[in-house]
């Protein structure tokens, strides 16, 4: 089977799960429904392959799974380290204004008055909401300035992924 060009990476294998072949899962997500709906995994251990998914389930923040190919615990430790991708086929669909965070990363910042701030580097989750990680441009040998900006309706105003730009309430200087 040919490797999707859509694969996302949404965890890893960090281990077995009991006796009997399941795998314990570390999801790059708290909400892990794109990986409990897709049937196919892709793993990249011992090489990328696609991996019939069985069964999976939610336990504590991890996901456990049984996978075809997978009949025991030594199998399933094998896999340790593993990562885990699926098609982005199998995400679900999102509602106006929501926005997967990788969709984000590099797409332009700028603030209402038309002046650049940078690009987003990466998001984080402080548990009250995301926060954009917008890097600045940088003179050759300093460390580029990082602006840290709520992802609320407070400060950003428009998300135009066509245009890979963010508008956003914020001034250089914060």
């Amino acid at each position: 089977m040919a490797i999707p060009d859509d694969l996302m990476l949404v965890g890893h294998v960090t281990g077995a799960y009991g006796i009997q072949g399941w795998v314990r899962i570390k999801p790059y997500s708290s909400d892990a429904d794109a990986m409990l709906g897709a049937r196919t995994w892709w793993l990249d251990k011992p090489d990328m392959r696609d991996v019939e998914m069985l069964q999976a389930k939610s336990h504590g923040g991890d996901i456990v799974a049984r996978l075809m190919g997978v009949p025991d615990r030594n199998a399933a430790e094998a896999l340790k380290g593993a990562t885990v991708q699926i098609s982005r086929r199998h995400f679900p669909a999102l509602s106006d204004g929501e926005y997967y965070w990788i969709d984000l990363i590099g797409l332009e910042v700028e603030n209402l008055q038309g002046e650049r701030i940078g690009k987003v580097a990466d998001l984080m989750d402080n548990s009250a909401h995301p926060i954009l990680q917008v890097a600045a441009d940088s003179a050759d040998g300093e460390k580029p300035k990082e602006h840290l900006i709520p992802f609320v309706d407070q400060f950003v105003k428009t998300v135009d992924q066509a245009a890979k730009k963010i508008t956003v309430d914020w001034g250089l200087d914060y």
